[in-house]
């Protein structure tokens, strides 16, 4: 049914669920990207714990890494995550107001995060450009360059800026041309049925690769 209202949507609209979309699947990889990072810190803090304790052999640089990748896995999640709706949400109250309200409470809720979001990006951006300018390195045996870690951190965070401002344009258009409840459905959260029909989509991909 959502499918065919986004068929028969005027041109602009059609145009910002497009952008959306592929912003969406970029932030996808990035997630599963991050997800593979987060396997890979773990495996390097267990390598580092036995290498110490067995071979008294150490990176000496452990710390250092893993908060580099810790930061840089969860910038880069931070798109998945708003495009699936993911955030926690205390939505006792909002979810009782009507449909109208409740759409533009949502679309102020994104107002406000694309503000901190866009705030958030130019400081990591401007801590980028210092740390370019000053060729400045962390204080560890590795001497790893801030730029790098750093560089990492601020593309996931204009790629949550992007998914935001994409959500935020759709949003904008779904109130003007009244269509409260798509717009709803758009940022409202995850409800029972859409966690339902999650798991069972997994269930059924599961059945698929065991066949």
């Amino acid at each position: 049914m959502r499918r065919a209202a986004g068929a028969a949507a005027p041109a602009p609209l059609r145009a910002a669920q497009a952008l959306r979309q592929g912003i969406a699947r970029v932030s996808a990889v990035m997630a599963y990207l991050a997800g593979w990072n987060y396997i890979l810190c773990a495996l390097f803090i267990t390598a580092d714990i036995v290498g110490r304790s067995v071979f008294h052999v150490s990176s000496a640089a452990t710390v250092e890494i893993t908060s580099y990748m810790l930061a840089g896995g969860i910038s880069w999640s931070l798109a998945h995550t708003l495009a699936a709706r993911a955030h926690i949400r205390v939505d006792v109250l909002v979810n009782r107001l009507p449909l109208r309200l409740r759409a533009v409470l949502h679309v102020l809720a994104l107002i406000l995060l694309a503000g901190f979001s866009v705030f958030a990006a130019w400081a990591a951006w401007s801590l980028l450009d210092e740390s370019l300018m000053f060729d400045a390195h962390d204080s560890s045996k590795l001497r790893i360059p801030m730029a790098i870690p750093q560089g990492v951190w601020t593309f996931g965070l204009f790629a949550f800026v992007a998914m935001i401002l994409a959500l935020l344009l759709e949003a904008l258009l779904e109130l003007a041309l009244g269509r409260f409840a798509e717009a709803d459905a758009l940022l409202g959260a995850r409800t029972i049925d859409d966690e339902a029909e999650e798991a069972l989509e997994a269930v059924a991909m599961a059945r698929e690769r065991a066949a």
